[in-house]
């Protein structure tokens, strides 16, 4: 079983989802499965199909989240010296030496990847280009829409 890295808000974020999923999500659902069956015939019955389909996803999600949990790898990096290497859970700080914009991304785990926030996955075209670089190299990246080229500006274990 391959372990899986996750940062600690990360594994936080999956035990509330999880916690939300079997107390307040699951119960819904039976209880929309419950009032659905009361209908009648289930052949033609669109809100007990779809309240079927809703549980199949929710327990999904919930083994999902079991597995990971089962296999997470949590990573502080604030126990981690510092020594300006960008690693698993760390944000990097980049100018683009394109356009001289300054951007910022912290590398996490799959389940935590969510780049409207910044947060990259380590498994990414840029998780990949960045991790093992170090504070004021220039790196180059090859992302979908071309090559980028970047200097890492800072590196923070937060």
């Amino acid at each position: 079983m391959e372990k899986e890295p996750i940062t600690i808000s990360g594994l936080e974020k999956l035990k509330k989802e999880l916690e939300d999923l079997k107390n307040i999500q699951r119960p819904k659902i039976v209880s929309a499965i419950a009032e659905a069956r009361s209908h009648g015939d289930l052949k033609e019955n669109a809100e007990y199909h779809a309240a079927k389909e809703q549980q199949s996803h929710l327990e999904g999600r919930v083994l999902e989240i079991n597995d990971t949990i089962a296999r997470a790898n949590v990573i502080d990096v604030t126990k981690i010296e510092n020594e300006g290497k960008v690693i698993f859970g760390s944000t990097v700080f980049l100018k683009n030496l394109e356009s001289s914009q300054e951007l910022n991304y912290k590398i996490v785990g799959k389940d935590e990847a969510d780049i409207k926030n910044n947060l990259i996955y380590f498994k990414s075209p840029v998780g990949k280009g960045l991790i093992g670089k170090n504070l004021g190299e220039l790196v180059t990246i090859n992302t979908p829409s071309g090559e980028k080229n970047y200097e890492i500006l800072k590196v923070e274990y937060i």
